[in-house]
């Protein structure tokens, strides 16, 4: 029987997954078919190709590197995510990134179940929607149930036919009318490598969740770097290119245009639900840091069951710039959680239920959520209008070039390091 992660919290983790395995988990969640669809908003008008390409590769490097270094300490503590925001807050002030991850994740199961029935409705040629919700809520709750036999069975099986259909369609792609690489500016480059970089940096709340299991500290940043950095960058680039060369912004419309195109696709339908089992096992795991000896598998199956009924009833597209606007809660949050993990506490970390909670912490995160939404306000309409208005009063106007994700990262991180020399300051006065 293979061996799975505890079922309660208070069991310690299986540290069964070596570098393959994480290699092949993260490059499998870095294949969805959201990427290429993402890819419309990388191509600025008038922005070459060769641009856009270089700013997919630099977005690459920034977002997965801080993938990397939210995975090691999963490894180094044992500890899933949310339960190592205790070494910032204490106990009880984890629960405030615990709720927001909760709504987070479920919002982002149902969504991937969605995004896998229309693309495999699509395919089949339409009228076989909740079909496939119902298939894609029950095998993605399923995989959540056993997470390590999936890993072991993405790393043997399932990788070697996305791989297969993958550069089926990129060769299909790149035979296209394609422009010179040339052809055009760099307008655009850094708005379209923060969101590059955002993608992967939306991964970081649930890094800890799987490299916990990870044997190593080295194994878990390597793997997800650079298992999650390529795949992603690869379906990107295959979005990008799909549009300079075929023309029009519905990717998936371009590459259904492409013999054997509606077979490759629904190779990649069905690997999508990877996406959504990731997100229903990180809800059932980011419950335990609340209720620690409660099953994981029965949160599993409530939580995977939930999603599913929404994916039914539900328009979750309406629910998408609200799942994106929680996601920018926590890039400043892992600024402020790296700064303190790696510079400030050499990666020395409390997540015991006794841990200190360190309330002045709140300011940088507070800092660099600011910074977020002064730059990107995003488009939930009365949210966006308030952070418009704050931005008139206080007579700003950011950059064109400036991202919202590396900037309010930066921001946070330099508060944090402010925060953390006062506090050593005062410490060493008394």
């Amino acid at each position: 029987m293979a061996i799975e992660p505890p079922i309660t919290l208070d069991e310690a983790p299986a540290r069964a997954l070596g570098r393959s395995d994480q290699l092949a988990l993260w490059g499998n969640l870095g294949i969805s078919l959201l990427l290429p669809v993402t890819a419309t908003f990388l191509l600025a008008p008038g922005m070459s190709l060769g641009a856009c390409l270089v700013a997919i590769v630099v977005g690459t490097v920034l977002g997965n590197v801080l993938l990397g270094l939210s995975a090691i300490p999963g490894a180094d503590t044992g500890a899933p995510a949310m339960v190592l925001f205790r070494g910032l807050f204490g106990r009880r002030g984890s629960y405030v990134p615990t709720a927001l991850n909760l709504l987070q994740c479920l919002g982002w199961s149902t969504f991937e179940i969605v995004i896998i029935a229309e693309s495999a409705d699509r395919v089949v040629g339409g009228g076989w929607r909740w079909p496939f919700v119902l298939a894609g809520g029950v095998v993605a709750t399923l995989m959540a149930i056993r997470p390590l036999a999936v890993v072991i069975a993405l790393r043997r099986y399932i990788v070697w036919l996305v791989i297969g259909s993958t550069i089926y369609l990129f060769v299909q792609v790149l035979r296209s009318d394609l422009p010179p690489l040339g052809h055009g500016g760099w307008n655009g480059f850094w708005p379209a490598a923060d969101l590059v970089a955002a993608l992967s940096v939306s991964w970081m709340p649930l890094a800890a969740d799987y490299s916990r299991q990870s044997r190593t500290a080295a194994d878990a940043f390597w793997g997800a770097a650079v298992g999650y950095g390529v795949s992603s960058a690869a379906f990107f680039a295959l979005g990008v290119l799909a549009i300079a060369g075929m023309g029009g912004n519905d990717v998936i419309a371009s590459l259904l245009g492409i013999p054997a195109g509606a077979l490759a696709l629904l190779v990649l339908a069905v690997d999508e639900v990877d996406e959504a089992f990731a997100n229903i096992y990180s809800t059932a795991v980011s419950v335990q840091n609340v209720a620690p000896r409660v099953d994981r598998r029965l949160l599993a199956v409530a939580v995977g069951t939930f999603a599913t009924v929404l994916a039914l009833a539900v328009n979750i597209h309406e629910y998408e710039s609200f799942l994106l606007l929680i996601g920018s809660v926590f890039v400043p949050l892992f600024a402020v959680f790296i700064v303190e993990y790696y510079l400030l506490r050499r990666r020395r970390w409390d997540v015991s239920d006794d841990a200190p909670g360190r309330w002045l912490l709140l300011l940088p995160w507070l800092g660099g959520f600011v910074t977020y939404q002064l730059v990107n306000p995003g488009s939930v309409g009365w949210w966006m209008r308030w952070w418009v208005a704050r931005r008139d009063d206080l007579a700003i106007t950011p950059p064109s070039w400036l991202g919202a994700t590396i900037s309010s990262f930066l921001v946070a991180a330099a508060l944090t390091l402010l925060v953390g020399r006062l506090t050593t300051a005062d410490t060493s006065d008394k």
